[in-house]
């Protein structure tokens, strides 16, 4: 029998520290590298025990959510009640482990400082705060709890541990969750206060994927929107900001989205309009127009919207993204390609955390191992059929006290083969992971096949590129072998002939010579243009970059300054719509090669029929006396360079797209009698629930959910088991998504994870209450005739 250690909190993990306070000084010393809401609360508590054969004071700590921090004495009341977690192994005797003091720090992202408490136990308390610099100073303001109260709710609402990819992939060890807002009276004091801090919300900073805050988008206003949305009350955050439209238009733009996500569409469109009226330049409003008209179906009103956006706001990626999505709705997979090529990147702003020493241990409380029966309902799972003899193994061996539920998991079933552990796809993040979304929406309208096709009719290819510069080689080639000729010429007439001239494959002496820009000229114009240089050598790769780039043409999207004060401009050419921007790249292209046969194409461009040089070294070396050369029109200027990072884009999609397929391919193989598919046994479990989220990321949602139940066969994951749920109440199947919950619930009980909202299990709860109702998702509920224990653990978040 294992024996619990009476130095540990039961029921809450702990990281013990290898030296006293080392955890405070690293939280000090990463202050200043907090640049929006902050990580979460730290608690640092000091044990001691006077009858200890071994060290007579320890010290540890823990991450917070969800703590009341509107005022010195909640959270002083936080810290006490750990001394109700310190148990004694024997009930018969007390626990000789007692909590000296307790150290409780929350960051303010209003004022920039880290509140902290320090209660002494006997003693008092004692509340400061501490600057980016690491001074001490009292608190003299009490604005500084109500921001920090809220600064601790909106991190318990936004934060995304629990989910199954929590943390962009990297779950916090040693956090404890807990309901932020438990009550009605909490809730109603949360937006009292956060209704008097909604103008300084900029401050706190938004989404990675937007660059700069506004009333409309930042942390506050996404948690309250977020914290309403998923329980399906947007009615309330209607509420919440109707009062503060009156104030601000742009505040309208999130006011209409609550209306509409509440099926309140006439009051949605009325708010759109007033605030258009006072602030039509706004960027959020148009974007929530653009929403709207495309639930609507109304595509080209919403491009047409979607570019002024694009005008409004040309510096941030979601305007473009935006536009690209109508686009690809509309199936201009050109036009999609193009405004995706032209999106504004940046980097991937990470989560506000501190680096913390290596503790000396860690302590992550389990329950004992439930029963076969607790883990599946007795209406049973016909999915999951060696999941009962799993938890009936688990149950008979012995518990281990501190851990994960991952750890009973045979090893083997964690093992990875390298390929699907190094796929570039999991590592996107921001702007990049959502640029990567658009590709796959084009992708899976299209297919891979037509999607190289109207790449290569947009970008520049490496083979045109290819070809382009051996056209400008050979163009080169035959400049020098002109000059020569030329120079022999007039000496042979005067008698005096000049050794300093070299042949085609040397160097130009003191003569005359074609400047390297010049030849580059040469190469797309036919046109040659005469100038004196010092040297006559080849040109080197950045003047032939240069020249290149010269040739295409300048995207703006707003009319040439030069051109808004004369009606046209000296070529004849007017400022170009972005319609006509997008348009002119492909449509030009086609209309200029359908009016050519394969004959006039290739003395057109220099390549023959077959698409190799042969014949453009053919058609330009030609015996002395040359004749006048036809120009050389290879049209790049018609194309767009791809950006690189949308180059590597098409790389990673075409990774995933290899392994999908593959996959398939072997599925189908034995896919076809069994009920029990035999290749199951010869891919780990870690291995299905990678293929399950390549399944999901290229939208194949069936094919995701066979890989994720493939993997729960195997062995324990509450990741899986999330995916099957959420899957499962978005497409309304009560019986399937309620067996989820059962088998989630089960196992974070037994991690004593006990919190109920926000967390996936309730937003799939409220998705299922809000398509079928709250009594015929409680009836199925009873139908399922789950125990006892876990009903009631269930019927918390129907409360």
């Amino acid at each position: 029998m294992v024996v619990a250690d009476p130095s540990s909190l039961k029921g809450i993990p702990e990281l013990f520290e290898t030296e006293a306070g080392e955890s405070l000084i690293a939280r000090t010393e990463s202050l200043a590298t907090f640049r929006e809401l902050g990580p979460p609360d730290l608690c640092r508590i000091e044990k001691y025990n006077a009858k200890s054969n071994g060290p007579k004071e320890i010290s540890s700590y823990h991450y917070v959510l969800g703590v009341d921090s509107s005022s010195s004495a909640s959270v002083a009341a936080y810290l006490n009640s750990l001394s109700y977690a310190l148990v004694s192994p024997n009930p018969k005797t007390p626990n000789p482990w007692k909590i000296r003091s307790g150290t409780y720090c929350c960051f303010n992202a209003f004022s920039r400082v880290d509140v902290r408490v320090e209660v002494r136990i006997p003693g008092g308390v004692e509340s400061y705060v501490v600057d980016l610099r690491g001074d001490k100073h009292p608190i003299t303001n009490p604005a500084v709890w109500q921001e920090t109260f809220v600064c601790a709710v909106l991190r318990s609402i936004l934060d995304d541990n629990d989910e199954p990819d929590g943390n962009d992939g990297n779950p916090i060890m040693g956090l404890r969750k807990m309901d932020p807002l438990d009550t009605r009276n909490a809730e109603k004091r949360f937006l009292e206060a956060a209704a008097s801090e909604f103008w300084k919300g900029w401050l706190l900073g938004t989404i990675p994927e937007i660059q700069n805050a506004t009333p409309f988008s930042n942390h506050l206003t996404n948690g309250i929107l977020k914290y309403f949305k998923d329980a399906g009350r947007l009615n309330q955050a209607a509420a919440f900001f109707e009062p503060l439209f009156a104030k601000d238009a742009e505040v309208g733009a999130v006011l209409a989205a609550s209306y509409f996500g509440n099926d309140n569409e006439v009051k949605g469109v009325k708010v759109l309009y007033e605030s258009l009226k006072k602030n039509p330049s706004s960027y959020g409003l148009l974007m929530a127009q653009v929403d709207f008209l495309i639930g609507k179906n109304k595509l080209d009103m919403a491009a047409n919207l979607a570019k002024m956006a694009v005008v409004a706001c040309p510096s941030e990626y979601i305007t473009w993204a935006k536009l690209t999505e109508v686009y690809i709705k509309m199936g201009d997979i050109e036009s999609a390609l193009l405004t995706l090529n032209s999106c504004p990147m940046f980097a991937y702003c990470e989560r506000d955390a501190h680096r913390m020493p290596v503790p000396a241990r860690i302590h992550l409380p389990l329950r004992p191992d439930p029963k076969p029966e607790d883990m599946l309902p007795s209406g049973g799972n016909p999915t999951s059929s060696t999941a009962t003899s799993a938890a009936a193994a688990a149950a008979s061996s012995a518990s281990n006290l501190s851990g994960t539920i991952e750890d009973e998991n045979d090893p083997r079933e964690n093992q990875i083969h390298p390929e699907l552990a190094r796929l570039p796809a999991v590592s996107l993040r921001g702007t990049f992971l959502m640029a990567y979304n658009l590709l796959i929406q084009i992708v899976s309208k299209t297919g891979w096949d037509e999607l190289l096709k109207f790449r290569s009719r947009v970008f520049v290819m490496e083979e045109e590129y290819r070809i382009h510069r051996a056209l400008m080689e050979e163009s080169r080639k035959e400049e020098h072998d002109e000059e020569g000729d030329s120079l022999r010429g007039r000496a042979e007439e005067t008698g005096n002939v000049d050794d300093s001239v070299d042949g085609p494959d040397g160097d130009s002496g003191n003569g005359p010579h074609v400047s390297p820009l010049s030849k580059a000229r040469v190469a797309v114009n036919g046109v040659i243009t005469h100038g004196n240089g010092s040297d006559g050598g080849r040109d080197d790769s950045d003047e032939n970059r240069l020249q290149e780039l010269e040739n295409f043409e300048t995207i703006r999207l707003t009319p040439d300054p030069a051109d808004a004060t004369s009606p046209e401009s000296p070529s004849g050419k007017k400022g170009l719509s972005i319609d006509e921007m997008l348009r002119r790249a492909s449509d030009q292209a086609h209309d200029d090669d359908e009016d050519l046969d394969v004959d006039e194409k290739s003395a057109h461009t220099g390549v023959d029929k077959m698409g190799s040089l042969e014949g453009a070294r053919t058609m330009t070396s030609t015996p002395n006396p040359r004749p006048k050369r036809n120009p050389i029109n290879f049209k790049f200027r018609n194309k767009r360079l791809c950006e690189k990072w949308l180059d590597n884009l098409f790389m990673v999609l075409y990774n995933d797209l290899r392994l999908y397929t593959a996959l398939k391919q072997e599925m189908g193989q034995y896919n076809q009698a069994t009920n029990k598919p035999p290749l199951a046994f010869r891919k780990t479990g870690a291995e299905w629930e990678i293929y399950g989220d390549l399944s999901e990321r290229l939208h194949h949602l069936e094919d995701a959910k066979i890989a994720y139940k493939m993997c729960i066969d195997q062995k324990f994951s509450i990741k899986s088991w999330l995916k099957i749920l959420a899957m499962e109440s978005n497409e309304g199947n009560i019986r399937e998504a309620l067996i989820a919950v059962n088998k989630v619930i089960v196992l974070l009980d037994k991690s004593y994870i006990d919190n109920t909202y926000p967390s996936p299990i309730a937003r799939g709860i409220f998705k299922l209450i809000g398509r079928h109702g709250y009594q015929k998702v409680h009836n199925v509920l009873i139908a399922l005739n789950v125990p006892q224990r876990n009903f009631k653990l269930i019927m918390k978040f129907f409360e």
